[in-house]
């Protein structure tokens, strides 16, 4: 492994791998969730999309199919915590078609608890607050990554913490989450392809299906690479369902099964006591060459067998 360098400016913190930029943790107050964009592969491709940055979406993207702007780099949010939208975004409901929500939640920044490099690893855990439209903190998020990176493979390994208040707190079963990266276009279909852990080929076999892990695979900058995000056997429901979308979305939700199951009956919502908590744990994989190359399948088995 090579060592890592964290160093903080203002609502930002900048990763590097071996002195090679990584990624950019942006938690400025002004925006609704925190998130890391850009995420870079070990030569230096962005895997992720470009923009937004902060709550600005260029001109010449406004019209993209699937804009979908509050999908940034990579993040945490859920479409309905106690019937608060922590998915979408107000300030970007204009270019929902139609306001997707009248109860927009905000993820507030309160504290850095840890940061610091390393000569194999480096630390960051911070403190948010999760708000409803009142601006009244309902309960704590924790976020807490550590990251690692050789000559072939960038990771961030990835623990949530959802603390209640003095309230219960519940995830409502909606498909609009959870934990999620917005790749690049280089990475949509057909030109990216993407797989699971049970043998799914493409969105059709792969969205709304269990799967320890799911992998898109292409080509940036001429340098063939993919881009996995796997979930650890401790995770919340694990194996997770995945909203996973040919447009270049993958995201990790364990809430959505009426949708997945195309079944009113099932209730994937889970409410979470007052003063006690929810745990999520993911990693995120970028590796050269595609999945086979990579060994994906053994990379996930040992992050497995980690406790």
């Amino acid at each position: 492994m090579e060592p890592i360098k964290i160093t903080r400016t203002g609502y930002t913190v900048e990763v590097t791998v071996g002195a090679k930029p990584f990624t950019t943790f942006n938690f400025d107050p002004k925006i609704a969730k925190a998130y890391l964009q850009p995420v870079r592969d070990a030569d230096g491709a962005v895997v992720t999309r470009s923009f937004p940055d902060m709550d600005v979406v260029p001109p010449e993207h406004e019209h993209d199919r699937s804009l979908e702007p509050h999908q940034r780099g990579m993040y945490f949010g859920h479409g309905d915590i106690n019937g608060y939208n922590f998915w979408a975004e107000e300030t970007f409901k204009k270019y929902y078609g139609h306001d997707v929500s009248s109860n927009y939640g905000r993820m507030v920044f309160r504290k850095i608890d840890e940061m610091h490099g390393g000569p194999n690893s480096g630390k960051l855990r911070a403190t948010f607050d999760l708000e409803g439209p009142d601006q009244k903190a309902f309960a704590q998020e924790i976020q807490d990554y550590t990251f690692s990176g050789d000559k072939s493979t960038r990771i961030i390994d990835c623990e949530i913490t959802i603390r209640a208040g003095k309230q219960l707190v519940k995830f409502g079963d909606t498909k609009e989450g959870t934990f999620a990266i917005r790749l690049a276009p280089e990475l949509d279909a057909p030109q990216g392809t993407m797989v699971s852990s049970e043998g799914g080929e493409g969105e059709p076999q792969i969205w709304g299906k269990r799967a320890n892990w799911v992998n898109v695979d292409g080509t940036i900058d001429g340098h063939e690479l993919g881009v996995a995000i796997f979930d650890h056997p401790k995770s919340f429901r694990h194996p997770t369902y995945w909203h996973a979308r040919g447009y270049g979305l993958l995201a990790a939700n364990p809430f959505g099964l009426s949708y997945f199951l195309r079944d009113t009956k099932q209730d994937g919502s889970y409410t979470i006591p007052a003063g006690e908590s929810i745990h999520f744990r993911y990693r995120l994989l970028v590796h050269k060459g595609n999945y086979k190359e990579a060994q994906v399948a053994k990379q996930y088995d040992d992050y497995a067998a980690h406790p």
